[in-house]
C-alpha cells in the first residue's frame, strides 16, 4: 500500500471503524450513489482528508477530477458548507 493510500485510509477508516481498501474507497468516491446513500466513508474523504492528499489519491487511483468534483459538490450541498473539491 502506498503512503498516500495509507494516510487517506487512516483518516477515512478510523472514525467509522471500517476497513476499506484503497480500491473500495476509490469506487465509493467515484460513485454518485454514495451521495444518495449518505455514505460516511465517501463524505469523510471529501470533508476530512487534506485537499493535497485528495488530489494525490485521485491521481494514484486514476479517478477523473471532474467526476470527483461533481460528487464533492453534491456532498457539499447536503452538508451545507463548501468542500475543497467542490469549488
Amino acid at each position: 500500500m502506498s503512503s498516500v493510500a495509507f494516510k487517506v485510509l487512516s483518516t477515512v477508516n478510523a472514525p467509522y471503524g471500517t476497513n476499506l481498501s484503497a480500491e473500495q474507497l476509490a469506487s465509493k468516491i467515484f460513485d454518485f450513489a454514495s451521495v444518495e446513500n449518505f455514505d460516511a466513508s465517501a463524505f469523510s474523504f471529501y470533508s476530512e482528508v487534506k485537499v493535497e492528499l485528495q488530489h494525490q489519491f485521485l491521481d494514484e487511483m486514476e479517478i477523473d477530477y471532474g467526476t470527483a468534483s461533481e460528487i464533492a459538490k453534491k456532498f457539499s450541498q447536503l452538508a451545507g458548507y463548501p468542500l475543497a473539491l467542490s469549488a
